[in-house]
């Protein structure tokens, strides 16, 4: 009897003890799930966030269903196909990345001018740090520059994540180099480009010749070159 009382009493230590590690660690990453602000869409969810995701994708090219706030399968295969061609992890989850890559913030409060603003500025510094990094300062704000004068010509999409993701627009998105790390000149440029200054000319392309084996970019009248980039209408 002894024994059965011993054995019960340790069986409900264990259990104890298993509870109160998971409280433990409950408290301990309740904290960092706050502060990091996890945002996830997934098959099933619903709202205006899904809404806007599948906004974007079908102005992008990646999502052809309706836009219903409804994430069903053709949402989670166009924003699987949307993280593939981004150099993002596919797994068809729309989570932080991939919706700052999407342009959406979710953070409440951010639906001013200067919240889109700032959205923009990070969006072109990542891609001009992607594709320009190294070059010189002017032509890294001329690749922003690129950019912006796409955004007021009619052949292009009318906003700054319209363009930087427009399906082969640039190598960066495609090679993953738009999620490197950040150079402070890379924002700079962005905010200069942001501010006016357009040391392209008004161009709306450029290329590496080094690199570049495509016949229809240098059919592209010239317009200036700026380190190791020639700037075309």
């Amino acid at each position: 009897m002894h024994k059965k009382i011993l054995k019960c009493r340790k069986k409900k230590m264990a259990i104890f003890s298993i509870v109160l590690v998971l409280l433990v660690a409950l408290v301990c990453l309740f904290p960092y799930y706050t502060l990091t602000g996890a945002a996830t869409y997934s098959w099933g969810s619903r709202g205006s966030t899904v809404r806007e995701i599948q906004t974007r994708l079908k102005r992008w090219g990646y999502y052809y269903g309706t836009v219903d706030g409804i994430y069903g399968y053709r949402t989670y295969s166009s924003v699987k196909w949307f993280q593939s061609k981004n150099g993002l992890p596919a797994d068809g989850v729309a989570g932080n990345r991939t919706l700052a890559a999407l342009g959406i913030n979710t953070t409440a409060g951010t639906t001013s001018t200067y919240a889109a603003r700032n959205q923009n500025e990070i969006l072109l510094s990542r891609l001009i740090n992607g594709e320009a990094r190294g070059e010189p300062y002017t032509g890294q704000v001329a690749v922003g520059a690129v950019v912006l004068n796409r955004i007021r010509d009619p052949r292009f999409p009318n906003s700054v994540a319209g363009v930087i993701y427009q399906p082969g627009a640039f190598t960066a998105i495609v090679d993953g180099q738009i999620h490197a790390e950040i150079l402070s000149s890379s924002v700079n440029a962005a905010r200069d480009a942001l501010n006016g200054w357009d040391p392209s000319g008004g161009a709306l392309y450029y290329f590496n010749p080094a690199k570049s084996t495509s016949q229809w970019i240098w059919s592209r009248p010239l317009i200036k070159i700026i380190g190791k980039h020639r700037f075309c209408r």
